[in-house]
């Protein structure tokens, strides 16, 4: 049997690991720090299709994430991976 990669389902949104080199701009862009932005597991089904492709991927990455948006066309998204997401 054929694994399932959960980023080819139409209802789930695309995700991009973020070069480390475009991390500071897109924080400065969006006034952040980075320990502030919103979590992502490193458990995550979307997370662990990624790896499948790209290899491990660390804690502290950040991932894009482009939604489908009815209003906007897409909406883009940032989370950044870490094990304790429920603080």
């Amino acid at each position: 049997m054929a694994k399932f990669n959960v980023l080819d389902h139409n209802l789930v949104p695309e995700h991009h690991i973020v070069p480390e080199e475009e991390e500071k701009d897109i924080l400065k862009e969006l006034n952040i720090e980075k320990e502030f932005l919103p979590k992502i597991s490193p458990n995550d089904p979307a997370i662990k299709a990624l790896e499948a492709v790209h290899g491990k991927i660390k804690e502290g990455t950040i991932i894009k994430i482009v939604r489908k948006s009815p209003t906007m066309g897409h909406s883009v998204y940032y989370r950044v991976v870490a094990s304790e997401v429920f603080k």
